[in-house]
């Protein structure tokens, strides 16, 4: 069985392998997402992946994933856990077990009448994590120092950045016409 080490060691040269061959520039990403009609379940496909996001019966949702506000929490958690790791490799800090808790607030009532004074997101993120290391303090302060200046996802929800968004009718004629 590998270990979270031998894992990192490995992370090290793939990371080092990574750096050293000639930059490929921006990295295009795409999810496309469905919405299937006898259920509203969210099917969001991502490469070769799929996932599943799905309401609670509160709101007419069947619960058979996530919404997308937990989702966000779990990207973050994905996206810190997964830096920890490639700070831990590039750093030569020694992991043996590493969790990433996220919480935060969503409030629906915001998409209600009369909540205008309520985010239409969710807000109040905060993480926790939970490490074992034979690394000193100074160490693990110092890879959290890395991970919070360059992990994408929590970056971008510090720093938000412009989205545009479109819309395209498809088969249906408006009605009246």
């Amino acid at each position: 069985m590998t270990t979270l080490r031998e894992y990192l060691s490995h992370k090290r040269t793939a990371l080092l392998s990574r750096r050293a061959a000639p930059g490929a520039g921006p990295v295009p990403l795409h999810a496309h997402v469905t919405a299937e009609g006898r259920s509203g379940v969210r099917r969001i496909r991502i490469r070769d992946f799929q996932l599943i996001s799905d309401s609670r019966p509160d709101l007419a949702g069947y619960d058979l994933g996530p919404g997308s506000p937990e989702l966000q929490a779990g990207v973050l958690g994905s996206c810190v856990t997964h830096i920890f790791l490639i700070k831990a490799a590039e750093l030569e800090v020694p992991l043996d077990a590493i969790e990433v808790d996220v919480r935060a607030e969503y409030d629906p009532r915001a998409q209600q009448p009369g909540g205008n004074d309520v985010p239409v997101h969710p807000y109040s993120f905060r993480y926790e994590v939970l490490i074992d290391s034979p690394a000193s303090d100074e160490e693990l302060a110092r890879l959290h120092e890395e991970v919070e200046r360059v992990c994408p996802i929590l970056n971008l929800l510090r720093n938000p950045q412009p989205v545009t968004g479109s819309l395209v009718r498809l088969h249906a004629e408006p009605a009246g016409t």
